[in-house]
């Protein structure tokens, strides 16, 4: 038996009881754990990815590289009681437990860690003209009761939903983390003003309307992505991606 659940905001605490567990994490996040007597947890690098068989696993890597889904992972096995702990550069973290058949779509540069109950892949949005975040996103559904997923967030999060109220939301692509529920259609705003350099800066937007209800994470830092549209070769992010790795 597998749980998530986060400490101290900036942490991600893994209990697992038993043997023969196991979980998915970003490689390198691991900064420490305890268990009774010896060691009872190993990590090894996952190299093509997290699907099931070769040919799925390879499949998936070459989405990922063509989407810029980038997803550098590692197994962490467990063969007996442990409690591990995880971070990744001060960001804060956010636990999800996946209802059966629940998805969550999620910037491949934003997970943490998911649990083998998680069904991991890639979909196509067909959206997303101006900003890169949005032609392709992870997905994980829940296939199972242990089901967890920690996703990284740059600052507080921001949970946004509309579920209950039926309300119209707007997040800019590169501040949103994930969503719960349906998918966002994407608004643009571009005119004359885009290519002399005096655009607002949010010339797109992810959009959940009335009826496409969801939950969103927004985090209060900005990617920089996109196209560059303007004259003068300023562009309407405001930082690189901390995501490098191509595995």
């Amino acid at each position: 038996m597998v749980t998530f659940e986060t400490m101290n905001e900036l942490c991600l605490r893994i209990t697992n009881q038993g043997a023969g567990d196991f979980v998915f994490t970003k490689a390198g996040a691991f900064i420490g754990g305890e268990c009774v007597g010896a060691k009872n947890y190993t990590f090894t690098k996952v190299m093509l990815g997290p699907q099931e068989g070769f040919g799925q696993a390879l499949l998936g890597q070459i989405t990922r590289r063509l989407t810029g889904e980038n997803l550098p992972l590692m197994k962490v096995e467990f063969s007996g009681d442990s409690v591990t702990y995880y971070a990744n550069d001060q960001q804060h973290v956010v636990v999800y437990h996946l209802m059966n058949g629940e998805s969550i779509s999620v910037e491949s540069e934003n997970i943490l860690a998911f649990t083998r109950d998680c069904k991991y892949g890639v979909r196509f949005l067909g959206q997303g003209v101006v900003s890169q975040k949005g032609l392709a996103t992870s997905t994980l559904t829940g296939q199972g009761p242990e089901a967890y997923v920690a996703v990284l967030v740059d600052g507080n999060p921001l949970v946004m939903s509309n579920i209950q109220s039926g309300s119209t939301i707007e997040a800019d692509p590169d501040a949103t983390v994930c969503w719960i529920g349906a998918d966002p259609t994407m608004r643009t705003d571009i005119s004359w003003r885009n290519f002399i350099g005096q655009s607002s800066g949010e010339s797109y937007m992810f959009e959940w309307g009335p009826q496409s209800h969801a939950t969103v994470i927004i985090q209060p830092m900005e990617r920089v992505s996109g196209v560059d549209l303007s004259m003068d070769g300023s562009r309407s992010g405001s930082r690189p991606s901390r995501q490098r790795s191509l595995f």
